[in-house]
């Protein structure tokens, strides 16, 4: 459905990406499944090379200049590849974001033109042991040392931790102020006192380099500080819009490749005499699934175009959290219905449908569960919906006995 609303160069630019991806060698793939890979390093140099990484960026830095909606474009096609590969290729504008918006010129020069060159390796360490959604209940510190801060704390949980050159970290750097005026950012560079260790046995989104961080006594110069001191919550609230809409194209992506395959196995798969595609119990899955991919299509680029049109903070924070609760929800889903259409075959790794829905499982959990996604929407909504709207009927007076003012209190 979103072919219809797509420019030229937007097309041209999704035929670009899917010429990439179509490159991807398959045994890059079966090797990250299988955790024979740190992290597909070659991957992000070749989108790079290709200028596909940071493309909203300005050209000054080396991003291409594009919109967001543009972006969207290109990581729904990546994301067909799984959700280790599209984190991957995301991250540089995950990280970005802090560095182009918060960041000085030098901080840019520095990191932001090398992590969209591909020269550069960068995550984020935001996830705590003791805190995942809970951001601001942050336990690692960073304290003021003349010119330098000492961090000391943990993270975990940091995709692309094994081979990144550098992290955006989020520290406490004042413990007498409330939560949100207490944090500050950072860009600390693998070096000393800084341990990253590989402990998990991931269910999916294997081959990333997920790991946990160990900062002891890591001394950062104060030229690293991103923003103001104290003033990671502006940042914070910022990072919302890159973490929340890659994540809900890159669902999109895997969404749209299962369905594929499960719509065309059903047009092949025969039983009692006819192919599966002609009984309702499947040809109705593939329709409640490809309606559930257009609402998401179209949220998430409405959510893209909301983005860009420069809509206040509020309404960005809601949409992009409704976009990425919606669609890696509706994606889940979709999977889900692709192993059901394809029985047997689709739990086994003759197709590739049950590492899809290891992978998607994820979604609905890193950068805020989609709990706290329910939280933050209704919030902004009440915020919304409760302020005066001169010019805009009150429909509640439409009611007959709407005059009865004794029975309307509450």
């Amino acid at each position: 459905m979103i072919e219809s609303l797509l420019t030229d160069e937007q097309r041209e630019l999704r035929d670009k990406v899917r010429a990439f991806v179509k490159e991807v060698p398959r045994q890059l793939l079966l090797d990250m499944d299988a955790d024979q890979v740190q992290y597909p390093r070659e991957f992000v140099e070749e989108a790079a090379r290709r200028g596909l990484l940071g493309l909203r960026f300005p050209r000054e830095y080396g991003g291409g200049g594009m919109s967001w909606t543009d972006e969207i474009v290109a990581i729904e096609e990546v994301g067909v590849l799984g959700t280790a590969l599209n984190c991957a290729y995301v991250m540089p504008s995950i990280v970005g974001e802090a560095l182009h918006l918060f960041g000085t010129a030098e901080q840019k020069e520095r990191w932001l033109r090398p992590l969209l060159a591909g020269k550069l390796i960068a995550a984020e360490a935001l996830t705590e042991p003791r805190g995942g959604s809970d951001f601001f209940g942050t336990t690692t510190t960073a304290t003021r040392n003349g010119d330098t801060y000492v961090l000391s704390g943990q993270k975990r949980f940091i995709v692309g931790a094994e081979k990144a050159d550098f992290f955006l970290v989020y520290a406490r750097t004042d413990p007498e102020a409330r939560s949100h005026q207490a944090l500050s950012a950072f860009i600390v560079e693998r070096g000393e006192g800084l341990e990253v260790q590989h402990v998990y046995g991931l269910m999916g989104t294997r081959g990333g380099g997920t790991g946990r961080l160990y900062f002891r006594d890591v001394r950062v110069p104060r030229q690293n500080l991103i923003g103001e001191e104290n003033g990671a919550a502006a940042i914070f609230y910022q990072m919302m819009i890159p973490e929340r809409l890659t994540s809900a194209a890159g669902a999109l992506g895997m969404a749209r490749a299962a369905l594929e395959i499960a719509a065309r196995y059903s047009d092949r798969r025969q039983a009692f005499g006819k192919v599966i595609r002609r009984f309702e119990g499947v040809s109705f899955k593939v329709a409640d699934s490809i309606t559930l991919l257009d609402a998401a299509s179209s949220l998430v680029y409405a959510t893209a175009h909301t983005v860009d049109s420069g809509a206040e903070a509020g309404r960005a924070r809601r949409m992009v959290s409704e976009a990425k609760k919606f669609a890696t929800d509706a994606a889940w889903d979709i999977v889900n219905y692709a192993m059901q259409i394809m029985g047997g075959i689709g739990y086994t790794n003759v197709y590739p449908i049950e590492r899809l829905l290891r992978d998607l499982r994820l979604c609905m959990i890193w950068t805020g569960t989609n709990e706290i996604m329910n939280l933050i929407i209704q919030h902004e909504y009440y915020r919304e919906v409760l302020r005066p709207r001169p010019g805009v009927r009150d429909v509640e007076a439409d009611a007959a006995a709407a005059d009865a003012i004794e029975e309307k209190e509450c």
